[in-house]
């Protein structure tokens, strides 16, 4: 893994936590362990270099770890009754460090699912005994961490479950729900033992030392508290998750969904927090119009602008094909998190909105562990020197990258022509010849799907773009922009432009119900269990589709936002505007035989809102172009599409089939499985 120096940023806290660890691999042997299992990936091996490596161990008791809630003050007033609000924190960790003077790391999901609707494959809640103490926890990180010397932390977002204050969907009181737990861990935060009464109650346990892990929602929070630079957060791992509300939303102006965040506020919220928060549910509504204007709500919660402000490590994880948190959050996070220097890797599978722990979980566990025992407890065992990056290139076949993207992509410039059908040009280096145009009509009712089923065939809905066969493989790695000169009929219109793989392949059926996923009824187990709390979830296997074509990257603008990112405008029909098209990040290989095709299209159905007119569009090609991250630069397409071509080419002149059409993806930043 890339690391650009930053200069030390090991805390004292955390350098006390690396040495106590050092000393806790010394003394103390499974021995200790009263019925905690090792789970798959516990014991040492060896490091680059041959040299053995130490990796904590399972030798504590999970039956006897401490359980217990604290409520901590986050210094806000969010829902406005005068008293600042406490979020509910749900603690278990080993009992045996704190009887033998030594403090431990902590684990942390920050999450407004943990009653409403539930996390992870099984959607698990917390659950409580009689007497309100937490018995069960969601997810394994408990089972297979606390064994191991680790504080597993469950924190109920304000607004949720048994917190007070309202949920604002990314902005101050979400990320203050979290960074106050931090605070209280390093001691700068006050916690209670109740809700509402007065005894204190002081994390002396913990280093303070904390990495914080979510997929989604929780991801999202993750990065919001990141930004934030907060003092103790050593690292995140955050999953298919959210790096700006807006671009949750809308993309350039364009609506995504038929809702805003009200929607999600009341979704997740307590029924006595949806009570006393109307008022900022109604900010959600007055200070986030359906306009696609960015508003100050909206810049509140844009993490990417504070990425310089980040001190944790990131472990980032994401689907390349999730409909729901698309990719586009990845890329532009990954760039800020690269132009600011952070120590960073990630993991890019072709699932939808899926966890690693359901797609490639032998491996992800050992890596979590790994990646967990270097930033938290500071182990050497060569974690940060391996490939930044793990890329599923076919369902559970997976490639690495020491840096990514690769240090030999460079952003190309590819060029639209005129082809010998109306609708169906050419793609590649030679600008267009001025005055070559090709026009289209927006259709709602069509999707990317259809566009590129027929996208050898002249049809009034798009614009489609092709090369020849190439001759050998065409690896695109990152993030890329289109940019269309185009002349609207209407005074509103909604662009879209999507990258397709043409060519027969076997993928992740992404599209369908699971997202690249299918549930088994066998069972694993990653640490100890109780009644209450197991540590066995049910496995899965890819579910997969053949395909004769592939969509590995999409974008979409309202063409109104020509001027500003940020603001949209009537548009004067009969008249041309420029506008770059931001495409979402991903890592493809368009093998040799196959072609490489741009569309250029209305209305994404199913993906984004249309218009309040239907209107033809009318390309000018001479001022149009797609900048796309290939690696090898221009020499590799000159390459690919010179020589011979291997005699599986595609025939993008018949329709063809894909994944089932973009299914309608409710506003909810969640499980797969909702």
């Amino acid at each position: 893994m890339e690391i650009r120096a930053r200069g030390a940023r090991w805390s004292s806290r955390t350098l006390v936590a690396a040495a106590s660890a050092a000393l806790l691999g010394v003394l103390l042997t499974p021995t200790g362990a009263q019925g905690a299992q090792p789970g798959p990936g516990s014991g040492s091996g060896p490091a680059p270099g041959g040299r053995s490596v130490k990796e904590s161990q399972p030798v504590y008791s999970y039956d006897d770890a401490i359980r217990e809630s604290v409520w901590v003050d986050t210094g806000i007033d969010g829902d406005e009754d005068g008293g600042t609000d406490r979020v509910a924190v749900d603690v278990i960790r080993p009992g045996e460090p704190a009887e033998q003077g030594r403090r431990i790391p902590v684990i942390m999901d920050a999450s407004p699912y943990y009653s409403c609707c539930g996390r992870g494959n099984e959607s698990q809640k917390k659950t409580y005994d009689a007497d309100g103490r937490p018995v069960g926890f969601p997810l394994y990180y408990d089972n297979y961490f606390v064994p191991r010397g680790y504080a597993f932390v469950a924190v109920d977002l304000a607004g949720t479950n048994r917190s007070d204050g309202c949920v604002d969907v990314g902005g101050r009181s979400d990320i203050q729900s979290a960074k106050a737990v931090i605070d209280w861990l390093n001691g700068r935060a006050r916690g209670y033992a109740t809700r509402t009464g007065t005894e204190r109650v002081r994390a002396d346990w913990t280093t303070g030392a904390t990495g914080m892990i979510g997929k989604s929602y929780d991801g999202t929070v993750a990065n919001g508290v990141a930004a934030t630079g907060v003092e103790g957060l050593e690292t995140i791992v955050p999953i298919s998750a959210i790096s700006s509300w807006y671009d949750y939303y809308f993309q350039q102006g364009a609506p995504l969904y038929d809702s805003g965040p009200e929607w999600l506020s009341d979704y997740v919220e307590s029924p006595e927090a949806r009570d006393r928060c109307q008022a900022v549910q109604q900010r959600l509504i007055d200070e986030a119009p359906r306009t696609g204007d960015r508003t100050g709500l909206w810049n509140e919660r844009d993490y990417v602008r504070n990425a310089h402000k980040v001190r944790a490590s990131v472990f980032a994880v994401h689907g390349g094909q999730d409909l729901n948190v698309r990719a586009k959050h990845l890329g532009q996070w990954w760039e800020a998190l690269s132009d600011a220097g952070v120590e960073r890797k990630i993991w890019l599978s072709q699932t939808g909105h899926v966890d690693p722990f359901d797609f490639r979980r032998a491996a992800w566990v050992p890596t979590l562990h790994r990646w967990f025992d270097h930033y938290l407890l500071g182990y050497e065992n060569g974690i940060e020197r391996e490939p930044m990056a793990d890329i599923e290139r076919a369902p559970d076949q997976w490639s690495t990258d020491r840096v990514w993207p690769p240090r030999t992509t460079e952003p190309t410039a590819l060029r639209p022509g005129t082809g010998t059908a109306p609708g169906v040009g050419t793609l590649s280096r030679t600008p267009a010849r001025p005055g070559a145009t090709e026009t289209f009509t927006d259709d709602p009712r069509r999707s990317e799907i259809d566009w590129a089923a027929a996208a050898g065939l002249p049809t009034p809905d798009k614009a489609a773009f092709l090369t020849g066969p190439l001759s050998r493989d065409l690896r695109l790695s990152g993030t890329g922009t289109v940019t269309v000169t185009a002349t609207p009929s209407t005074p509103t219109a909604h662009l879209s432009a999507v990258l397709v793989d043409l060519g027969p392949d076997t993928i992740r059926d992404y599209a369908a119900s699971g997202e690249g996923i299918t549930t088994l009824t066998e069972r694993t187990c990653w640490g100890p269990s109780t009644t209450a709390d197991s540590s066995c979830y049910r496995e899965t296997a890819a579910r997969t589709a053949d395909v004769d074509y592939t969509v590995f990257s999409r974008g979409w603008a309202d063409l109104g936002t020509y001027a500003s990112a940020g603001h949209g405008k009537p548009l004067t029909p009969g008249k041309p505007y420029t506008l770059t098209i931001d495409l979402a990040a991903n890592d493809h290989v368009v093998p040799a035989g196959h072609r490489l095709a741009l569309i250029v299209a209305g209305t994404d159905q199913g993906l984004i809102d249309p218009p309040s007119t239907t209107p033809t569009l009318t390309l000018d090609l001479s001022r149009t172009s797609a900048r796309l991250p290939l690696v090898g630069g221009a020499q590799a397409f000159a390459r690919a599409t010179a020589g011979p071509v291997p005699p599986r080419s595609a025939a993008p002149e018949s329709r063809q089939h894909g994944v089932a059409e973009p299914r309608r993806t409710p506003p909810i930043p969640g499980d797969s499985s909702r």
